[in-house]
């Protein structure tokens, strides 16, 4: 069987096809995690597949290096020219681009089937495929140079460490490893003149590794000169990184909306999430209707937006549409009604308020005081604590719930001292539901003292 640089040609075609195997399932395992569970978006793709280089790039850093060692030893002690000395690597890199379409194309597959919001972003897979073949000649200069067994595993590991801290760095050093930013925010969309520039820093990296490392070997100066006009690259994608602005999760979207029976609006990505939250929030609608927090319209927000209801919409977070994402949708727009109480005791006043506004059980508490107004209130149909909570919104609001919103708390008999016990005076006792009919000796025909 005829030998090709020391390795059978045999050999090289089945590590060949081995290797777009392995990448290509290790590719759609790592994109589809990190895929937003139930986003039907052409960026939802896109922002995977480049994900999906966090470990896909480390096997192609290893393989290259592997193909590296058996190389140099087939090359001892022979003159290699520009030619020779890049055929092997650039060979490498385009069977590990090629592993990487096949992820993108399976994907899209998938995607074409379904009705997809958004566009392809074309300047995103550029990017992805730039910062895959950084990794393929990371891992070939790391095996020509130290030609041992362990050095294709120490250099995926290596290359996995590396490009993991960047991307997990937060700061200006994340823009240099190919990635879109985690957590990915739809709202926010995908800036392809910044894919633009980390392309230009990525190819710019790897062509000066390259050509120094060919110019190093071949010992030629026009693959120096070639390998220091890839520097001036890689240092203008550089200087085009950091001088531009981070873009604001703020994009103008055509919502996808339900209408009845309130209106839910959310990114059209995730309209399959519409019926839940509708179901979720209409019972949410009609406890609050009549308070200063009332609303006919719900609306879906960037992730680093505030939530403020206003002017009858609710606005909510809906990061993904895994099990349970309306009730969490719910629970944070309901603990953005009234900020939590420093105090202990009107905590827990709040606390009851709000499992009834979340659908849940009363909790009791630790304190008598708790029980007995969570009993209270338990004991009012569904209409009195609407008329309740459109009366004392204010005090719920602002934590000044007290036993005495809740029918004047625990009766004389089950306080602990007299000196516990308020002054007649002095004591403003709410009716637990005022009304007309209500009849009190101590309260006035209308309900107030």
């Amino acid at each position: 069987m005829r030998e090709h640089a020391g390795v059978t040609r045999e050999e090289l075609k089945q590590s060949a096809a081995v290797t777009v195997a392995v990448l290509l399932a290790l590719g759609l395992v790592a994109a589809w995690n990190v895929l937003i569970p139930g986003v039907d978006a052409w960026e939802n793709i896109v922002a995977a597949v480049i994900g999906s280089l966090r470990m896909t790039g480390p096997v192609a850093a290893a393989f290259a290096a592997w193909v590296a060692l058996r190389k140099r030893r087939a090359l001892r002690d022979r003159p290699v020219t520009a030619w020779v000395a890049l055929k092997a690597p650039l060979a490498i890199v385009v069977v590990v681009l090629g592993s990487f379409a096949a992820t993108v194309l399976v994907l899209a597959i998938k995607t074409v089937l379904t009705e997809q919001s958004g566009r392809l972003s074309l300047a995103g897979l550029g990017m992805g495929m730039a910062g895959l073949a950084l990794y393929s000649v990371i891992g070939w200069v790391a095996g020509w140079v130290a030609p041992r067994p362990f050095t294709p595993p120490l250099a995926g590991l290596a290359c996995y460490a590396l490009f993991s801290w960047l991307a997990d760095d937060r700061g200006w050093a994340d823009r240099l490893a190919p990635g879109t930013g985690e957590p990915y925010d739809l709202f926010q969309g995908l800036n392809g003149a910044a894919f633009f520039d980390q392309t230009i820093w990525l190819l710019g990296i790897t062509g000066a590794l390259l050509l120094g490392w060919a110019a190093l070997v071949t010992r030629q100066a026009l693959v120096l000169a070639c390998a220091l006009l890839a520097v001036l690259a890689a240092g203008a994608g550089m200087a085009r990184m950091l001088a531009q602005p981070v873009p604001a999760a703020a994009e103008d979207i055509a919502y996808a909306c339900q209408e009845w029976p309130i209106t839910v609006c959310v990114h059209p990505g995730m309209r399959a999430g519409l019926t839940e939250l509708g179901a979720a929030f209409t019972p949410i609608a009609s406890r609050l209707a009549g308070t200063p927090a009332a609303f006919t319209r719900v609306e879906q927000r960037p992730l680093g937006d505030e939530l403020k209801p206003s002017n009858g919409l609710a606005p909510i977070h809906v990061p993904d549409l895994s099990a349970g994402f309306a009730e969490q949708a719910a629970y944070e727009y309901i603990e953005s009604l009234a900020a939590r109480c420093k105090d202990s005791v009107a905590e827990g006043y709040r606390e009851i308020v709000m499992a009834w506004l979340r659908g849940e059980p009363l909790p009791g508490g630790p304190l008598p005081e708790h029980q007995y107004a969570a009993a209270r209130f338990a004991s009012l149909s569904e209409a009195q604590r609407r008329e309740w909570l459109r009366m004392f919104y204010s005090d719920f609001q602002r934590c000044g719930l007290s036993g005495t919103h809740f029918g004047g708390g625990l009766p004389r008999s089950q306080l602990a001292t007299p000196a516990s016990r308020p002054a007649p005076e002095a004591s403003h006792v709410y009716p637990v539901y005022p009304s007309p009919d209500h009849t009190d000796p101590k309260m006035s025909p209308n309900g107030w003292q």
